[in-house]
């Protein structure tokens, strides 16, 4: 699966990387294409998010600061 499956067909969609089995200790091991592909190193910290309805989100904590700088333009642009 190089650079994971597109989902529905769509490029730049969501990917399926494949599967993590949870550890005895609770650890996950990230498949080689998807650290790859998001430039997930050795040591890095990785924010996790949870919702009852849709699960857990996986994400780098950069993330959401470039997420809350586009909220907080929008609200500046409506000013």
């Amino acid at each position: 699966m190089a650079g994971g499956k597109h989902i529905l067909g769509k490029q730049n969609a969501q990917r399926v990387f494949g599967t993590a089995k949870v550890g005895d200790r609770g650890q996950i091991v990230i498949p080689k294409e998807a650290r790859d592909f998001f430039g997930i190193q050795p040591g890095d910290t990785l924010l996790i998010l949870g919702k009852n309805e849709t699960g857990l989100i996986v994400t780098k904590p950069e993330t959401l600061h470039d997420l809350a700088d586009q909220i907080f333009q929008s609200v500046e642009k409506e000013d």
